[in-house]
């Protein structure tokens, strides 16, 4: 009778589960990988860094791989390059140093580290970007006035992806 409620181990595990995915980009992000492909029982996962921007599959094993095509993710990128400099407002931006979730203050009922207008300094905290349950304060590492904030409060942040402009 315990027999039958048994699962198929690689059916317990969600390969859509957030932290697993994060953890795998943030290996991708640590070993300069390009491509991530693994395989477990009847399950994939697969990941590939195509316009430095991971790209995240998961699929049976013995389904065909729906991979994003490389001349979709190319196209607008040139598109878009020569308008951005006509665009792009005055001002540097400050990026994000890894992976993880963005946040403007320490906790939900704390005031935020800055806001726009504000003057900062290179030692100036400016967020908290939380990586595998470790919550990393961010400082500016430069000088000037915050002028935009460029990331939603409690979104998920890539590597070099600007969080704030600057100037």
């Amino acid at each position: 009778m315990a027999e039958d409620s048994k699962q198929d181990p690689t059916e317990a595990q969600d390969v859509f589960d957030v932290r697993r995915v994060r953890r795998l980009v943030a290996l991708m992000n640590e070993h300069d990988l390009s491509e991530i492909d693994l395989r477990q029982g009847n399950q994939r996962v697969r990941l590939r860094r195509g316009a430095d921007q991971p790209v995240f599959t998961a699929t049976p094993a013995y389904a065909p791989a729906a991979a994003p095509a490389p001349a979709p993710q190319a196209a607008p990128a040139p598109a878009a390059a020569p308008s951005a400099p006509a665009a792009a407002p005055a001002g540097k931006t400050i990026n994000s140093p890894m992976v993880g979730t963005f946040y403007l203050s320490s906790s939900p009922d704390a005031a935020p580290f800055i806001k726009i207008g504000d003057q900062v300094g290179p030692d100036t905290t400016i967020c908290i970007i939380e990586a595998m349950k470790v919550f990393n304060e961010i400082p500016a590492e430069t000088s000037g006035k915050i002028t935009a904030v460029l990331v939603e409060n409690g979104m998920p942040v890539e590597f070099g992806q600007p969080l704030f402009r600057i100037e």
